[in-house]
This record gives C-alpha cells, structure tokens and sequence, in this order.
C-alpha cells in the first residue's frame, strides 16, 4: 500500500463496475490523489482471436470491446470528479492477480458488488476473500444506496489485527467531516435464555460484568484515535446480539462500512464465513476492507 498513492478501480463494462468507477472518482476526489481505471483483458492468455470478424464490423472484436470499456470508464470517472488526474490502462491477465499487483502502489483498490466479462464472480465464494486477504491496500466494495450524510459506521472486535480498520474508518470520516459511529456486538453467537455451560456469559456468571468487559472492548479500541481525530464525532455503540444483523441493521444509515479482515470472537474468519457473505451481499452502503498493516 501506499498512502500517497491512487486509488485503483477494477472495470468490465457491467452497471457495477461504473457506480464503483464514480464511487472510486469521489474518492480520489477527497483524497486529492489521481484515479487509476483498470481493465483486466484475460483474453490475449487464452489465445483467441482479439480482432474484429471478417464478416463483422469494423470496431467489432475482444480488443475494440475492451477499449470502449475503459474509455466509457474514463470518460464517466472524469465527468464525476472534473479535477481529477484520471488514466486508464488495458492490463493483460486475470482480474484477481491484475488488481493485486496493482494495489500494491494504490491508496485504495475498489470494485463493483457485481461484474461481468473479466471480473465476472470477483464477489462470489473464494474471489471476494482472495482479493481481502492479498490485496495490498484497503478494498472498497460498491453496494447498496448509502446515506450520503450518514456516518461511518466502524465494526469493532478489540483485536489487534483490526487496529487498521479503526484508523482507516477515522481518517475516512475526518475526510468526508462526519461522524462515526464504531459498533461492538458481543454474545452475538446465543440467544438471550441459552443455557451452554461454555458460554461466555455462564463462565462469567454476572452478565453486568461482561457487558463491563465488551464496553472496555469497545472503549480500548478507539482510544488514541479520538486524541488524532479530535474533529471527529464518535457514538461508541455496545449492542448484546448477533453481529451480522446488529452491522446490516446499523448499514442502512451509514455511508460507509468498515470492517477489518480478520479478528476474534464475533468477527472470527470475518472474510471465511457467513458474516463475510451477509455483509457483502446485504449491506445497505459501501463496504471497506482493511488488512493489518503487519500482514
């Protein structure tokens, strides 16, 4: 990653992959960086034909559709952001490896919730998780119909390996002069009434205490960053129930999501599992990824 870098968009031409080429022109927009637009042309690997038919039209052809895909891309992100610094570029081979190699050097990678052609599946199954796990910059996923004067709503483990996403979700909501709100959900894998002995709240036999617990959760994992932040509004939000339903409920007026990649309790494997999949599929707003820096 670098932090001075462009933000990176992935594009194939589908609805998707343009509201993340305006999503990702926004956001170079704010970060007073440039836009990279990008188009991964697998095609040239597979040894097909790249031009036009002998019988077909003249612009017809893998290689013409490709370059009408970026310069619709271009054109759309320049239309979006005027004073942006936008380039595009054909890169040749499959879309996962391209948007990795190029993430190395981007401050943001985006992409649409749905694709097409190159991009095709890039949220379905092991793709999504691939992309979150070796990316080398924070990953933004297009979806939903965010609140635009909504706040930052930040998912909250108390894990180390999510110290990222809390400063990626600050530094985000100082940039766009909102609030955050960072939502902790704890004892979301049991219903009030469980009675497994293994449970944390029956180990602990005083539910106060717990609560006491996740809310020292919740308050060790902002601290410092409201000192380096200090424009930044935070509603700290503790919420005894099931995480996915707690963050997709909380999504519905945010303009942005933030979760880390990885993390412990109720955000164990959160890019592995059903917790991934809710949230990248039923969020109501955009959705950001964000690694551990020592990863």
């Amino acid at each position: 990653m670098n932090a001075n870098g462009p933000v990176v968009v992935g594009v194939d031409g589908s609805a998707s992959s343009l509201a993340a080429v305006e999503t990702a022109a926004r956001e170079a927009k704010l970060r007073g960086t440039g836009l990279r637009v990008v188009h991964a042309f697998i095609w040239p690997a597979m040894k097909v034909p790249l031009g036009p038919a002998a019988v077909g039209p003249r612009d017809g052809g893998l290689r013409n559709l490709a370059e009408r895909t970026l310069d619709e891309a271009v054109t759309r992100a320049r239309d979006v952001a005027p004073g942006v610094a936008v380039t595009g570029e054909i890169v040749t081979g499959e879309p996962l490896t391209v948007l990795e190699e190029r993430s190395r050097t981007a401050s943001l990678a985006v992409v649409g919730s749905r694709g097409m052609g190159g991009f095709i599946g890039l949220l379905v199954g092991s793709t999504a998780v691939h992309l979150a796990a070796h990316g080398r910059c924070p990953v933004l996923v297009v979806r939903g119909e965010p609140d635009r004067e909504g706040p930052v709503l930040l998912a909250v483990d108390g894990s180390p390996e999510a110290a990222g996403a809390v400063e990626f979700a600050f530094a985000e909501a100082s940039l766009r002069g909102v609030g955050l709100v960072a939502l902790h959900a704890w004892n979301e894998w049991t219903e009030p009434g469980d009675d497994d002995p293994g449970h944390p709240q029956n180990l602990v036999g005083d539910a106060g205490r717990l609560r006491g617990t996740e809310e020292r959760v919740l308050a060790e994992a902002i601290a410092g960053l409201r000192e380096k932040y200090p424009e930044v509004g935070v509603e700290r939000r503790l919420i005894r129930g099931r995480v996915r339903p707690a963050l997709i409920e909380a999504s519905e007026e945010a303009q942005l999501l933030v979760v880390g990649a990885r993390g412990r309790g109720g955000f164990a494997g959160l890019l592995l599992g059903s917790v991934s999949q809710a949230l990248l599929h039923h969020a109501h707003c955009p959705v950001a990824v964000v690694r551990s820096g020592g990863e």
